[in-house]
């Protein structure tokens, strides 16, 4: 048994599609699709129904499954310690929302990138929360405090939220969220606030929500540092006070001395702290 073909497959089992465990995975989804049906081949056996909406583990699969996951975790386990010894050299993956990764992280890496040449960063935009565990990502900044896992977490700063408009857009009316975005505190804040008033546009992005708001839709719920950054909005007062989410840095457990791990936290930590005045 090839462990390559096994570690594809519990990706797949856990993604349900294979682009998602190639994207998981950094492999093609044609690599991902031959290594599983090496497998079965191995086995003897189907693990995968093959179904229009994605792979559904057969009761084989199912079973296989259960004992491939302690072999999965024990893998990575080893992976992360090994890092240690790496030094500042390798990639370190940090997952964030776009706002944060685009308008506030990325332009602000500069100085980790000259302080540490030798550290490549990948950037993952991702609105769910990547498994740190399972090394989807090395570092997290997330607006919500994990509850579960052999997680380090650190609150960085709160981030004030406020109502804008475009100085010739239409106040009476909203940008709001999708029905994907429903669970946020600030989704939830507005529902509460518009209630029986106009949404005029509806998105699930707040680069989105902001150029809404500046082609006149509409008043859009914001945090104050993506809206005053951007410039020439106008700042409105709201009949009640806009929710605040808290920004917080995760790592593993396993990877918070891992140096090069450890570098970008320091970077993460100390950029949210120069900045905490706006951000509040």
């Amino acid at each position: 048994m090839d462990w390559e073909d096994l570690r594809v497959f519990v990706a797949l089992a856990r993604a349900g599609s294979l682009s998602a465990a190639a994207r998981a995975l950094r492999v093609s989804h044609a690599t991902v699709g031959r290594r599983v049906a090496a497998l079965e081949e191995t086995l003897g056996q189907a693990l995968f129904d093959r179904r229009a909406d994605g792979y559904v583990l057969t009761a084989e699969g199912a079973a296989v499954l259960e004992l491939a996951q302690g072999m999965d975790e024990r893998a990575l386990a080893i992976l992360r310690r090994a890092g240690r010894d790496a030094g500042l050299t390798g990639t370190v993956r940090l997952t964030t929302t776009e706002s944060i990764a685009e308008r506030f992280l990325i332009p602000r890496l500069a100085p980790f990138r000259r302080r540490h040449p030798g550290i490549d960063l990948e950037v993952l935009i991702d609105s769910r929360s990547l498994s740190l565990a399972r090394r989807e990502a090395d570092v997290a900044v997330r607006l919500a405090r994990p509850q579960a896992g052999e997680l380090v977490t650190r609150r960085l700063s709160t981030m004030a939220y406020g109502v804008y408009v475009a100085p010739d857009g239409d106040a009476d009316a909203w940008v709001g969220y999708d029905d994907s975005l429903a669970y946020l505190p600030e989704a939830q804040w507005l529902a509460r606030i518009a209630a029986g008033g106009r949404i005029a546009l509806r998105t699930n992005g707040l680069a989105a929500q902001l150029a809404a708001v500046r082609a006149g839709f509409g008043k859009a719920v914001l945090p104050r540092w993506f809206a005053e950054e951007e410039g020439g909005l106008t700042a409105l007062s709201p009949p009640a006070p806009p929710p605040v989410r808290e920004a917080w840095l995760v790592v593993h457990r396993d990877l918070k001395d891992v140096p090069r791990v450890r570098a970008l936290v320091d970077h993460v930590v100390a950029t949210f702290e120069a900045e905490r005045a706006r951000l509040e």
